[in-house]
């Protein structure tokens, strides 16, 4: 459905950029990696799709070298027609107390170069008359948490930044949504699992049962390929009409 499309997903060497990146170039997207840690393995499941694939390590908080990934994508493969905004780390702190250069990194990174991305994408998709922005929020960008003021206001900014964008492009080609994932047993959540099961001293299911219970009704969590699929969906003509939607895959989370 994809084949000759080229999709640039940030942070994507892992967790659910990965799976998103796997899902599109299953559908036969070229693809552009991006990311900190192993490279070699993620590109070679992505070539193991048949498909063309290629790496950029810019850093998300610095808009120059994401300017310079955008232009990579571009001219490695001609045009850049999906861009899938997922870059995104965490600090959970009290306010009183949240570090201020941890505030600044997660607007940064979480927020800022999702816009930054957007804008320099944009010109290349409007000359095609057909592009597809997916920006990865998170339920937390339709609810609040304790101590995680930062990341629940780069997210909200991230729902608002997609409905902006969708209603400036909506009479043309191009769309934009956000998928918003409640718990994805990802690494990073992995840790906060085992994390729970050390400090209580209760057994690896125990901690996951629990951490699920406090906030996810379903008491399962959402996988990279629910959420890869999504974003193949948004990428069809069935989603041709789909604009400025913050689509929540959280078991349930947010219909409290």
């Amino acid at each position: 459905m994809l084949k000759g499309k080229t999709a640039l997903v940030t942070g994507s060497t892992s967790g659910i950029g990965l799976g998103i990146a796997k899902a599109l170039a299953a559908q036969g997207a070229n693809i552009v990696l991006n990311g900190f840690g192993d490279v070699d393995a993620p590109k070679a499941e992505i070539a193991a799709l048949g498909v063309q694939v290629a790496y950029h390590g810019a850093d998300m908080s610095k808009p120059a070298e994401i300017e310079d990934m955008v232009s990579f994508a571009t001219k490695t493969f001609g045009s850049l027609d999906i861009l899938v905004n997922n870059a995104g780390i965490q600090h959970v702190a009290r306010i009183e107390n949240f570090p201020v250069d941890k505030w600044d990194a997660i607007i940064a990174i979480n927020m800022s170069s999702a816009f930054h991305a957007t804008r320099l994408a944009l010109p290349g998709m409007l000359a095609n008359n057909w592009g597809r922005i997916i920006n990865v929020a998170s339920v937390h960008g339709l609810v609040g948490s304790a101590e995680k003021s930062a990341y629940v206001a780069a997210k909200h900014g991230v729902v608002g930044l997609t409905k902006v964008t969708a209603l400036e492009n909506a009479t043309t080609g191009v769309t934009c949504n956000a998928i918003c994932p409640g718990w994805v047993l990802t690494p990073l959540v992995q840790k906060q699992v085992d994390a729970k099961a050390t400090a209580q001293g209760i057994s690896n299911v125990d901690a996951t049962k629990q951490l699920l219970g406090e906030k996810e009704p379903s008491l399962q969590f959402t996988t990279a390929e629910e959420l890869g699929a999504l974003a193949v969906f948004f990428c069809s003509p069935a989603g041709n009409n789909v604009r400025g939607v913050a689509w929540n895959m959280d078991g349930g989370w947010a219909a409290q």
